[in-house]
């Protein structure tokens, strides 16, 4: 059976209704014939939050205590995702980054995936539960929590997705492509329909906020397909090959 990882950003994830949504979204994917692996981001700007928090008791917080600290978005965003997509009758688990083999290097808040070691996913997917990954988070060989960075979730699941050879890495965010300017900013920017590796990691490196370019170098070393979506409609995305 094919292997679909879908990626769903803060904003895809930001309150319950938004949550039942992309459970519902979720189950289709299901319904129609995949195994389904889920990344999630932290809630809305709950990773600003915590931020803000940490800086509020001091000004230069130990970094190994702040991958401590941010990896709780992620958390939450899982489990309250696995609780709507049981609500809809279909099993379900979540696994933290490093339950679902995720290892890293030790660089804290900005540490890079070593190996995803994809055994505990692959189980799960064949009790014919849909499994839940937590995004932006890992853990080194000592067992310490790591965080991948801003964008990190991205690399997630691309590396997720390459690790279990799925035939695709669905990334859902708030617009529906990716375009040739900002679509929030520019009236006439246009959706492109494809967009290969290269092209994609310039625009990801000069700012464009579609993809963390760790995630496009991943996907372009593993020849991972990428469909860049919108979480809140069904119109056809870009496709990054």
């Amino acid at each position: 059976m094919a292997i679909i990882v879908q990626k769903y950003g803060g904003s895809s994830v930001a309150d319950t209704d938004k949550v039942m949504a992309v459970a519902r979204r979720v189950v289709d994917t299901v319904m129609e014939g995949y195994q389904v692996v889920v990344v999630v981001s932290a809630q809305g700007d709950t990773t600003d939050s915590l931020i803000q928090q940490a800086r509020a008791i001091s000004e230069r917080p130990p970094k190994r205590e702040m991958d401590m600290l941010l990896a709780t978005g992620e958390q939450v965003s899982i489990a309250l995702l696995a609780m709507a997509i049981d609500s809809l009758g279909q099993p379900v688990i979540s696994l933290t980054g490093a339950q679902g083999g995720i290892m890293t290097d030790t660089q804290h808040m900005k540490a890079r995936i070593r190996e995803v070691d994809g055994a505990r996913i692959s189980a799960e997917l064949r009790k014919g539960q849909v499994v839940i990954v937590a995004g932006f988070q890992g853990m080194t060989s000592t067992h310490d929590i790591t965080t991948l960075g801003r964008g990190g979730s991205d690399t997630t699941a691309v590396a997720v997705a390459a690790a279990l050879r799925a035939d695709m890495c669905e990334i859902f965010t708030d617009v529906d492509g990716v375009y040739s300017a900002d679509p929030r900013l520019v009236f006439d920017a246009r959706r492109l329909n494809q967009v290969d590796y290269g092209e994609m990691l310039e625009l990801a490196s000069l700012g464009a906020m579609i993809l963390q370019p760790r995630a496009v170098e991943v996907a372009a070393v593993y020849g991972v397909p990428i469909h860049v979506r919108s979480s809140f409609s069904r119109k056809p995305g870009t496709m990054i090959r």
